[in-house]
């Protein structure tokens, strides 16, 4: 199979999907075939072999549908988060990019319908089961020097792309449903493998890239400052997305912040601290 070319795979691939044929009945077929899918499936079944388990597309199909983003018909940053969870990997894990190779995704953090049903295709997986059972594999493939070299000249591409698409990922984040999204993922991808909350330093990083120039929240600073002052340590999950709520609703003067909510202590807090330093400011 490593010397085979990608079209060559591809077809191994595709005629694997419709026989369910191991590789070597695949390849075999294919060569007496001359590399046709068509007249392959006819050698296959005129020698009377017999396959393995066929990809069930339908279940697959299920499967995008279960992580594609509810406005585009993509598997978007939301989506390959919440894939990682249910298959137990960080989102900076290499092995995602393993799975980008076979999928044949174009852009980082995104895989259309075509890249995904032919990639758990190529990587004979149809179930959220055998996908997770397949990673050692996939691991494994980038020790293999030729495959290797496959998912290097892969990843160059891939983040060719992405810089051509950058000004549009930025213009993004200037939707709030999109922002929304990658403010949730942004929590589980910064956060240290087998740990459940953000270090300080990692999560008022995270908050300053992404509420950079006044974006979406003035306060940013101050929240910072604050944390720093008052809250050094650790963010968890409801933290982090409390904040994101006081933002959006919560009026800049804090005159709707009811003390007697159901925000917790902390908001209450750094709403006094903000009372606090604008009384200062006017003072002063």
């Amino acid at each position: 199979m490593n010397r085979l070319n990608r079209q060559q795979k591809d077809k191994v691939t595709q005629f694997r999907s419709i026989t369910g044929a191991s590789d070597k009945q695949a390849l075999d077929c294919l060569k007496q075939a001359g590399w046709s899918v068509e007249m392959g499936i006819e050698v296959f079944f005129s020698l009377g072999m017999q396959g393995g388990s066929v990809m069930d597309t339908r279940a697959i199909e299920q499967l995008y549908l279960k992580y594609k983003d509810p406005q585009q018909d993509m598997i978007l940053a939301e989506g390959i988060s919440r894939l990682c969870d249910d298959l137990g990997v960080e989102p900076t894990d290499i092995v995602l990019l393993v799975i980008s190779f076979h999928m044949g995704a174009n852009i980082m953090c995104e895989y259309s319908r075509d890249e995904w049903v032919s990639g758990m295709t190529r990587m004979a997986t149809d179930s959220l089961d055998k996908l997770r059972a397949k990673l050692p594999e996939l691991r494994a493939e980038l020790r293999d020097p030729a495959r290797f070299q496959e998912v290097y000249s892969f990843a160059f591409g891939w983040a060719r792309e992405l810089r051509a698409k950058l000004p549009e990922l930025r213009a993004e984040l200037r939707n709030p449903a999109r922002f929304q999204e990658v403010y949730s993922f942004a929590f589980g991808w910064a956060r240290e493998k087998g740990q459940k909350c953000l270090q300080i330093e990692t999560a008022l990083a995270m908050w300053q890239l992404l509420y950079a120039d006044d974006r979406h929240w003035q306060y940013i600073d101050d929240w910072c400052e604050f944390l720093q002052a008052h809250h050094n340590r650790a963010i968890s999950k409801d933290t982090w997305v409390q904040l994101f709520q006081f933002t959006r609703l919560i009026k800049p003067d804090f005159s709707n912040f009811d003390e007697a909510g159901a925000w917790p202590y902390l908001m209450d807090e750094f709403v006094d601290f903000m009372k606090k330093k604008n009384n200062m400011a006017v003072d002063s």
